[in-house]
């Protein structure tokens, strides 16, 4: 139980703190800034690695369980729990944010400036560009090594900071559903749960060509 409670106060923390920033830049006009967004990303996430990666993995991400236990690195059998576990994280922090801010219209909603297809494919290179960091700095149960925090949290800042004013670079189902709901814009939800999936699928199989045999099997 320890494990759920964590993902599911680490995913709150990730989508408070980040859709926080996105809400209040909102209805301040401007004040945090994009800069100021990227940044507040890549912090928490780098925290909550810190405060609960020996306890849960910090996987925080639907779509990097799944992907850890495609690895085989994580149990399929926790899958369902991790991803219940964060989705509810993630709903309690967007609904915690249409309380505090009712006069906010996104709450840091997913809603890209492009098309579709476009989006999928920016959505999915951000997600296996995340992936293949995060596999080779953590052994999916638990993160390994001072490093891990920084590593994840600055490929995260990285990608919200370049990718962010297109996609709102998500790489995270759970981080898309959860202001969905709060806001009611489910614009091409469907591509920000799809295409993380994938792209971090995609990183294992990526793993699997280029590492030694079995190396995602017992940790890269």
């Amino acid at each position: 139980m320890k494990k759920y409670i964590s993902e599911f106060v680490g995913t709150f923390a990730l989508i408070f703190c980040g859709t926080g920033a996105m809400t209040i830049n909102e209805v301040t006009n401007g004040s945090i800034g994009h800069v100021g967004i990227a940044i507040t990303w890549g912090l928490i996430v780098m925290a909550m690695i810190y405060a609960f990666g020996e306890i849960s993995g910090a996987h925080f991400n639907p779509a990097v369980s799944i992907s850890f236990a495609y690895a085989k690195k994580f149990s399929w059998k926790e899958v369902p729990k991790y991803i219940v576990a964060q989705i509810l994280g993630a709903i309690a922090a967007s609904f915690l944010l249409l309380f505090l801010f009712p006069e906010s219209e996104f709450y840091g909603a997913t809603i890209p400036t492009t098309d579709a297809l476009r989006a999928f494919i920016l959505e999915l290179l951000l997600t296996f560009f995340l992936m293949v960091t995060i596999i080779n700095v953590s052994t999916g149960s638990k993160e390994v090594g001072v490093m891990a925090g920084i590593a994840i949290g600055g490929v995260v800042l990285l990608e919200a900071m370049f990718a962010g004013p297109i996609t709102k670079a998500s790489m995270n189902p759970a981080r898309s559903i959860a202001p969905a709901l709060a806001s009611g814009h489910f614009e091409h939800l469907w591509l920000y749960i799809l295409a993380p999936i994938l792209g971090a699928l995609l990183a294992v199989v990526t793993c699997k060509l280029v590492k030694d045999e079995n190396c995602c099997d017992e940790g890269c």
